[in-house]
């Protein structure tokens, strides 16, 4: 059996050249002339749960797109319909400030790409997602992602990209839990959210805006889950499994739950970065 790095593998799955994903490339890319080894039957499943035709022949349909507007098609393309609370909340376009919006991550790809339609068409795409730099190979979405990659040799630059983020003069949309959700205790829920937005949130002086997204994927993607946390696997290989829990998402209504902006002078030193990250956290969870 070949065991592959799940960032290494997903992270060139979209050529840049023909902008498609191509199996068979990522394999000798990866393997070289090993790749032949590689059981046909895996090949063909590894295929199928990552959705390569349907997914080239979106990117190809969707290649003169850019930004808001690729988010727009995906949200078109997977037929969601989007219930959105508070959007009286978001703050004013034209307001002259920065803000953090913080989201829960049930689905793992699509609740971003619903929030990113929500907030870049309220903001005419004045934002930045802090995203895993293997989405950077999408083009449609690059212009608006700020690629953070948290290990490896890239990993030493986490703090200048986070910085970089923070400086610009866009408004930032994050996942702050860093991974989609997981069952816990039976419930569908983030790991605990790391405190890196509310610290770069006070040194900016950006108030935060909590989004709830409601959804969750299908059981099979919380076993897996669960199955490589009991076995301290180093790669995420519940990762392969999202491109088809999305097509398992489509055509179903999603609840967006937006609540009031909180001030970044609330964040004193009454509790840790790391408290204040729980206590938003619950926020969200609460709207």
């Amino acid at each position: 059996m070949v065991f592959l790095h799940t960032n290494s593998v997903i992270s060139t799955m979209i050529d840049r050249e023909k902008k498609t994903i191509d199996i068979n490339k990522i394999l000798y890319s990866k393997m070289g002339n090993k790749a032949h080894l590689v059981p046909s039957f895996f090949v063909t499943w590894l295929k199928k749960i990552i959705h390569e035709d349907e997914v080239n022949r979106f990117l190809w349909e969707s290649r003169n797109k850019k930004g808001t507007e690729w988010l727009e098609a995906c949200v078109h393309y997977l037929d969601m319909t989007l219930q959105v609370d508070g959007i009286e909340n978001l703050p004013a376009k034209d307001d002259g400030r920065l803000y953090t919006f913080v989201s829960n991550h049930p689905l793992g790809g699509a609740d971003g790409v619903a929030l990113g339609s929500i907030i870049g068409r309220h903001y005419d795409s004045r934002f930045r997602y802090l995203v895993n730099d293997l989405l950077m190979n999408l083009p449609g979405l690059a212009p608006l992602c700020i690629p953070i990659n948290t290990t490896g040799k890239k990993g030493r630059d986490f703090p200048t990209m986070i910085e970089t983020a923070f400086q610009s003069n866009n408004h930032i949309l994050m996942f702050p839990a860093g991974l989609c959700s997981r069952k816990i205790k039976g419930e569908i829920h983030d790991i605990p959210w790391k405190k890196t937005f509310i610290s770069k949130s006070i040194e900016y002086r950006r108030d935060v805006v909590p989004i709830h997204f409601g959804g969750q994927n299908s059981d099979r993607f919380y076993r897996i889950a669960n199955i490589c946390k009991a076995l301290q696997l180093k790669f995420n290989l519940a990762m392969i499994f999202l491109v088809d829990e999305m097509y398992r998402n489509v055509h179903k209504t999603f609840r967006v739950s937006i609540g009031k902006p909180i001030p970044w002078q609330t964040f004193g030193k009454s509790k840790t970065p790391k408290e204040w990250a729980g206590f938003v956290e619950n926020e969200v969870y609460k709207l």
